[in-house]
């Protein structure tokens, strides 16, 4: 297999210039359709938000710091602020978030859905792998199923606002491989349990390896592959230490803001209505940014220069692996007959109930005992 060329890239699927050239300036136009122009004069309200993994990633620099710190002070006057900080500032694993909101130590807190899930399980059926091939399925689905993971979060004491998408989770590999068999034998990082079962199923070995710890992981060989974002990967410089990347959507680290319930039931309505309004605009720009970033991190991996806007240049460019009929038919079928059962054997009954009367009829896979 020979390493990526400019016009084999745009074949895969590249975005054109112009879109992602929209995208960049995502943070510096202003809002345009649903966050109000302004909000009424009353009390001032402070806030604390608690939101991404790091404060370099483009969803908090592009999405989070625009919205929620600049423009929410500036269409306010001032009357409604925000404190904002990442996860790494606040030294932060991400598992804590759910706590964190519950407790009142933040208002608002953001984290990926299978990292929340140990303490609401229903969460990770949301982001099964396997179950959304792509960006539009993926949002369809989360949109159905957010009353129904908020009648359990609820219970909790938080509200999840907004669900949107992290770019799509390939895998990034040290050794050449054309198909998803080939990775048979081979120690591939994941993280979360539908990952695992995936991985399993094609008869390699799933790791678990912290993302900071990656890298070194696949420059020693300790791990053969590893999964995560397009973006995310290109960001952490894992082209210096792996040859191929998959253009084969296993996931798409779905993710959410919560507020704290017994906060925002205490805010005026007003603001409430500010506040909501935000976070759907914000959610645009999310799932707009979470289908850009994932093209872009191709390119930047594969050194697609002209499409490479988001995310650092590799300077050895990666080979492309361009997923196979039969790979993506091997995923769909391990979903249905192992990946879902599994999910529901952890999470309960109920939980396949909620799968078939929301998820099913969007994915087209229903759940069978």
């Amino acid at each position: 297999m020979t390493r990526s060329t400019t016009p084999r890239a745009r074949r895969a699927g590249f975005l054109p210039r112009a879109a992602l050239s929209a995208l960049l300036a995502l943070g510096a136009a202003p809002a345009m359709a649903q966050m109000p122009e302004s909000l009424p004069a009353g009390p001032a309200v402070r806030m604390s938000a608690v939101t991404q993994p790091l404060p370099t990633m483009p969803q908090y620099t592009r999405v989070d710091a625009p919205y929620l710190r600049d423009m929410l002070a500036q269409r306010t006057n001032n009357r409604l602020t925000m404190q904002l900080s990442s996860h790494a500032e606040r030294n932060l694993g991400g598992a804590e978030i759910v706590r964190l909101v519950r407790s009142g130590q933040a208002d608002i807190g953001a984290g990926t859905l299978s990292t929340l899930s140990g303490d609401v399980p229903i969460l990770d059926g949301i982001d099964l792998a396997g179950l959304s091939p792509g960006i539009e399925q993926a949002k369809r689905i989360a949109d159905a199923i957010l009353p129904a993971a908020n009648r359990d979060l609820e219970r909790f004491g938080v509200r999840l606002m907004v669900i949107y998408p992290f770019p799509a989770q390939v895998l990034f590999c040290r050794q050449p491989f054309a198909t998803l068999s080939d990775l048979r034998g081979r120690k591939i990082r994941t993280f979360g349990n539908s990952l695992n079962d995936l991985v399993t199923s094609l008869g390699a070995q799933p790791v678990s390896i912290g993302f900071p710890e990656v890298y070194s992981a696949l420059e020693r060989g300790v791990a053969d592959c590893a999964v995560t974002g397009t973006g995310s990967g290109a960001a952490a410089r894992w082209p210096e230490v792996s040859t191929h990347i998959s253009d084969l959507p296993l996931s798409w680290s779905l993710a959410g803001y919560m507020v704290n319930l017994a906060w925002w039931n205490r805010l005026d309505p007003a603001v409430r209505a500010f506040m909501e309004g935000t976070f759907r605009e914000m959610n645009d720009k999310l799932w707009e940014l979470g289908r850009v970033a994932t093209e872009d991190g191709l390119a930047c991996a594969t050194g697609v220069a002209a499409d490479c806007k988001l995310h650092p240049l590799s300077p050895r460019p990666m080979t492309l692996v361009r997923a196979t009929p039969a790979d993506r038919e091997l995923v769909t079928n391990t979903f249905r007959t192992t990946i879902l059962p599994n999910w529901v054997g952890r999470c309960g009954a109920r939980c396949g109930e909620v799968y078939n009367g929301i998820v099913a009829p969007i994915g087209g896979v229903e759940y069978r005992r």
